[in-house]
């Protein structure tokens, strides 16, 4: 992945909100900060190893596609940009708190740090022109409100014919701290019902769908038939994603991560949801790189703890005519 030591220093021709700090980091051709249509900074990829983008809203990787490969990942044509929401589609981060907040009806969803803005640590360039940036997010009093504990969180995200993203939690009080966390990450499919995740064979789950109710997948890889909602426990297992129409195969290797969540919301869930189009649930799945439930994290004061995923998506035809 090279030193990524940075091949220089540009000035962006950006005009409207985009601070000076983060112009003075652009690498012109390649990696640049701008302003999109709502008003929300990202950062613009066009290198020669791929194009992606990724907001500072959540930390929130929502586009990635190797030169020469169709799109990588899912992106709802109804998700809403705006302060305060969170992206539907690409790869949202599950902290402090997977799913519901357990004795907190009141807490948001998945945590709060996917819809708060996260700053920029660093921006540099290796000799092969992949990218890497590292956003932090910090505990400030918004965060305290919600949850009472010190912390600092750095997501390094690599671009180059594969993506690598390595979420770091650090302690930075003087308790113990035990959270969940995920990255939660939507792929882009033809048709969920020909496609078929293999690696979580003879694994142990709880069923979302059926009350969280214990079961076990059996010798066969999984397959979509209707709404899933598996929670995999203790396991570190590498996913593959086969899509049979297409014929790619997307490569999910993991570690520091002992839970896999694979979703779908199916057809009538599809409905009821404001920020996902009604038959857009067979153009995605999610296999999620997570420590939830079982597998909640607890470290100590001055400690830290990291998850790391690498994603290779395989060979398929450009996108040409998709």
């Amino acid at each position: 992945m090279g030193n990524f030591l940075g091949l220089g220093i540009g000035l962006s021709q950006i005009e409207g909100m985009i601070p000076s700090h983060l112009q003075a980091m652009n690498f012109p051709g390649l990696a640049s900060f701008e302003e999109d249509d709502h008003g929300m900074i990202r950062l613009a990829i066009t290198s020669p190893k791929a194009n992606a983008q990724i907001y500072l809203h959540g930390a929130h990787v929502v586009h990635f596609q190797p030169i020469g490969l169709a799109p990588v990942l899912f992106l709802s044509e109804e998700s809403g940009f705006a302060s305060g929401q969170a992206i539907r589609g690409g790869i949202p981060i599950c902290f402090p708190w997977f799913g519901g907040r357990e004795g907190h009806p009141e807490s948001p969803a998945h945590g709060f740090a996917r819809t708060m803005d996260w700053a920029v640590e660093s921006l540099s360039v290796d000799g092969d022109e992949a990218i890497l940036v590292i956003l932090r997010l910090e505990s400030n009093e918004a965060t305290r409100a919600e949850w009472a504990h010190e912390f600092v969180v750095r997501c390094h995200i690599f671009v180059g014919m594969w993506l690598v993203m390595l979420l770091e939690v650090e302690n930075t009080g003087e308790s113990e701290m035990t959270f969940e966390e995920a990255l939660h990450t939507y792929f882009a499919v033809e048709d969920v019902r020909e496609v078929v995740v293999r690696g979580l064979e003879n694994t142990g789950y709880r069923d979302k769908v059926d009350g969280l109710a214990s079961k076990m997948q059996g010798a066969e890889p999984l397959r979509f038939t209707g709404e899933t909602d598996r929670i995999f426990e203790n396991t570190a297992a590498k996913c593959e994603i086969e899509d049979g129409v297409t014929g790619r195969r997307i490569t999910v290797n993991k570690s520091g991560s002992k839970t896999t969540v694979v979703w779908n919301p199916w057809i009538e869930k599809a409905l009821k949801m404001k920020d996902f189009g009604d038959e857009e649930w067979r153009r995605m799945i999610c296999v999620e790189t997570a420590n939830a439930g079982v597998n909640a994290v607890t470290i100590g004061p001055g400690k830290k703890h990291s998850i790391r995923v690498v994603i290779s998506p395989g060979s398929l035809p450009s996108s040409e005519g998709r």
